[in-house]
């Protein structure tokens, strides 16, 4: 069983809570830090223990179960998947920049820069970089 202590959430983030539980999910499965095969806690527990709607951690759960990320068996639970690296290469690096650009708009907010004027930041700071 995955520990529930594992999974944080920010109420303060800009971050969605969805997208903050979706991202934190992803991490744990994909860096390894739950084994393949592991239950993850109910709907109805993790939404209790986390204070957050059981409808948006069912959305969370059947989410990264499209993605592959977690098997749900009907009467037994939700297990992650097991995960190899070529088919998930490409899913993980846009949890990964989802994350980091998630992160950076919400220290951009809190600065009080628009996100035009953050994303003329990163393109200004960029310069080139990328070519």
């Amino acid at each position: 069983m995955v520990d529930k202590n594992l999974i944080t959430l920010d109420e303060n983030s800009g971050v969605p809570i969805w997208m903050q539980l979706r991202n934190r999910l992803v991490y744990l499965v994909v860096s390894g830090t739950v084994a393949p095969g592991s239950k993850l806690p109910t709907v109805r527990d993790l939404s209790s223990f986390l204070s957050v709607n059981y409808n948006t951690v069912s959305k969370v759960y059947r989410d990264i179960e499209k993605d592959g990320y977690v098997i749900t068996r009907r009467g037994k639970g939700t297990f992650v998947a097991e995960v190899n690296s070529e088919g998930f290469q490409a899913a993980d690096a846009k949890a990964a920049i989802d994350l980091l650009v998630d992160t950076f708009l919400e220290q951009a907010k809190e600065l009080g820069l628009s996100e035009s004027d953050a994303a003329a930041a990163v393109a200004h700071r960029a310069g080139g970089m990328f070519v």
